[in-house]
């Protein structure tokens, strides 16, 4: 009784966390601008302190500033359309982190350096793709398609392993995961692509026919998205974490409810470079 309980508490805690996140990603993405920019600024933020804090980078240590400067400039430079300048960010932050290092030695360590940059990127950077594409021409439509790539066919993917999975996909990084599952996310992903493009696809300034470009997106999308999310995982495996945060009641932190979403923005914004939408 007491199991079960527990279980009907945590099934609506993540149902109505669910709902609230589909609320902010609603108005923030449809806003874009400013408000998505500041947005994806703290969610940053927020996602970079949980990895730095598996790494023993606490908030308000040098490294960790350094980390949360780099983030801050970053979406100015999004914003202020100065994205040309990152390799001169990226340098000045690696000569920045190295001072504290050098400096600090022997207490920073070299491991501590090189997550204070990987930390950066793999959030703050790889998040801001979301903002890109909501920027580009039609991206108030085709920003969508990340979500369609990682919740979306997270959510299929959970609905087929739970009816058909029988064979484990990563048994030692995430036990619950099937082949079956994995195959029913691609596909309910490259069905919701289709679906959009048939509904939508006439709003968005392609050369290439949505209904080719969207199920195509997130076909590989979907996969990638994996891909992030057994990443996520296999750096809590390896240092004995359940979960990033308690930030998100019923799913954990920042990253433990975008890690797909992670891997997938720079990848929709890739593809939808290389078929010439954007």
């Amino acid at each position: 009784m007491a199991l079960s309980n527990l279980m009907t508490k945590s099934f609506f805690q993540r149902t109505v966390s669910g709902i609230v996140l589909v609320l902010i990603a609603l108005v923030t993405i449809i806003s874009g601008g400013m408000v998505l920019d500041i947005t994806l600024a703290m969610v940053s933020l927020v996602g970079m302190t949980e990895i730095y804090r598996v790494y023993r980078i606490q908030v308000g240590s040098p490294l960790y500033m350094v980390g949360a400067a780099a983030t801050i400039i970053w979406y100015m430079m999004l914003y202020t359309d100065m994205t040309n300048y990152f390799d001169i960010l990226l340098i000045c932050m690696l000569v920045a982190a190295m001072a504290v290092y050098v400096f600090g030695f022997p207490k920073v360590s070299t491991r501590q350096v090189m997550v204070t940059v990987f930390g950066f990127v793999y959030v703050s950077v790889m998040l801001s793709y979301i903002f890109r594409i909501r920027e580009s021409a039609g991206g108030v439509y085709t920003v969508w398609l990340l979500f369609f790539c990682s919740w979306g066919s997270d959510t299929c993917a959970y609905l087929a392993g739970v009816t058909m999975g029988k064979h484990k996909l990563a048994p030692v990084l995430s036990p619950k995961k099937s082949v079956e599952g994995f195959i029913g996310g691609v596909v309910g992903a490259v069905a919701l692509g289709l679906l959009y493009a048939a509904i939508f696809g006439k709003h968005v300034p392609f050369h290439i026919s949505p209904l080719f470009v969207f199920p195509v997106t997130c076909f590989i999308g979907s996969m990638i998205s994996v891909i992030g999310d057994l990443a996520a995982s296999a750096i809590k495996r390896k240092h004995d974490i359940k979960d990033y945060g308690r930030l998100i009641p019923g799913h954990g932190g920042i990253l433990d409810r975008f890690d797909s979403v992670i891997f997938t923005a720079p990848m929709v914004w890739f593809l939808l470079v290389f078929m010439q939408v954007v």
